[in-house]
C-alpha cells in the first residue's frame, strides 16, 4: 500500500513491492524505513529459497535487505535467519486492543482532528518536525514519508493543536476492519501538553465510529 502510493506521488523514485512466501517485500529508496520485509514466516513456513528470492529482489535495488519479524515465525525460522548471518538489531512491541468508544475527556484548549484537504502539507511539515529533533539526518525522508502516507488508501491524518495552533500529527490506517496508529510526533516546543493523548483518543473514536459499521 505505501509503496504503490509512493510510485503514483514519485513515479521516478522506483518504489515496488513484491509478495513472497507468505511475506511481503516492499522498496521504497535505500534508506527509508519502509524498505523492507513483513510477516516473514507467520503465513506460510520460512526456507532458504523464499529468502533467495526475497534478498535478490533487495540487492537489486541496491537496498541492504532488513527483516521486521515476529516471535510468533518461530524457533525454526529465527534460527535459519541466523545460519544465513542476520543479526537483531531492535525489539519493539505492537500493542492492541478491540474497539470500543472513547471515554470523554475535557481537554482544555487541546483538540485533536481529522485534516482537511488542504492541510496535507501543513500535516506533513508537522510530522517532519516532530521527528527532527531524534533524527535530524531523516528529515527529508520524514517530510517525503508524509506526504506519501496522504496517498495511502485508508490512511486518516490527524493533527492535535493548542489553541488552535497545530503541534503533533498522527496516522490512522483502517483496513480489513482492523486501525493501525500510524507514526505519531509532537514538535519539540509543544510537548508535554497533552497533543499525544489527544490524537490517540480522536483515533480511537474515528476507528470506533468506521469499523463498527465495516
Amino acid at each position: 500500500m505505501f509503496a504503490e502510493a509512493s510510485r503514483r506521488l514519485r513515479p521516478e523514485g522506483g518504489a515496488e513491492w513484491m509478495e513472497c512466501g507468505g511475506a511481503y517485500a516492499a522498496f521504497n529508496g535505500i534508506e527509508s524505513p519502509a524498505t523492507q520485509t513483513f510477516g516473514l514466516g507467520i503465513f506460510e513456513e520460512l526456507n532458504a529459497a523464499t529468502l533467495d528470492t526475497i534478498e535478490r529482489f533487495f540487492f537489486e535495488r541496491g537496498a541492504p535487505v532488513l527483516h521486521e519479524v515476529s516471535p510468533f515465525a518461530g524457533v525454526a525460522a529465527l534460527g535459519l535467519l541466523c545460519e544465513r548471518g542476520y543479526r537483531p538489531t531492535e525489539l519493539s512491541n505492537v500493542m492492541y486492543r478491540p474497539v470500543v468508544a472513547p471515554s470523554a475527556e475535557d481537554r482544555g484548549n487541546v483538540r485533536a482532528r481529522v485534516v482537511r484537504s488542504d492541510e496535507e502539507s501543513l500535516w506533513a511539515e508537522v510530522l517532519a518536525k516532530g521527528w527532527r529533533h531524534e533524527h535530524p539526518e531523516l528529515v527529508e525522508c520524514f517530510a517525503a514519508n508524509g506526504a506519501i502516507s496522504t496517498e495511502c488508501e485508508g490512511s486518516v491524518r490527524f493533527l492535535a493543536e493548542v489553541n488552535g495552533k497545530p503541534g503533533a500529527a498522527g496516522t490512522l490506517l483502517v483496513h480489513n476492519g482492523v486501525g493501525l496508529f500510524g507514526g505519531a510526533a509532537t514538535v519539540p516546543e509543544m510537548r508535554r501538553r497533552g497533543l499525544q493523548a489527544a490524537l490517540i483518543e480522536a483515533r480511537i473514536q474515528y476507528a470506533f465510529d468506521h469499523l463498527a459499521i465495516c
